[in-house]
């Protein structure tokens, strides 16, 4: 049986590094969470002549936490996407995750569409269902 020449070793190779990416963009968001908690703290050993009803810090550190929290998912399911592609397994999921990198910036746009493009050809998808 002859092997059609394909391009899922470049889109491993590109959903490693879209992963890892997305991990290092999550250290952004404790960054961010930490200029919420020196927020805060500023504002408690500022001058209390004058009552703050609200420490605005707190939308920093929650904002920064769900962000850091959904940029590890994301970089970990990248990841495992990656993973997928190499043993040529779980079609479904690579397909999800491909859509879900197109939410995800340009990036993730043209990764996740030729991607697509990719995984809807025939040969692909007979190459899926072998396993």
């Amino acid at each position: 049986m002859e092997t059609q020449k394909n391009n899922l070793d470049t889109f491993r190779i590109l959903y490693l590094i879209k992963g890892i990416l997305t991990l290092l963009f999550s250290l952004f968001f404790l960054v961010y969470a930490g200029m919420g908690q020196l927020f805060n703290t500023a504002i408690k050993h500022a001058d209390q002549t004058q009552e703050i009803p609200f420490e605005f810090g707190w939308i920093f550190i929650i904002i920064g936490g769900i962000g850091f929290i959904f940029s590890i998912a994301l970089g970990i399911l990248t990841l495992l996407a990656s993973k997928y592609i190499k043993q040529v397994k779980n079609y479904n999921f690579i397909f999800a995750m491909a859509i879900v990198n197109c939410l995800t910036g340009i990036l993730g746009i043209l990764l996740g569409v030729f991607t697509l493009i990719e995984l809807t050809k025939p040969e692909i998808k007979a190459l899926f269902k072998e396993e």
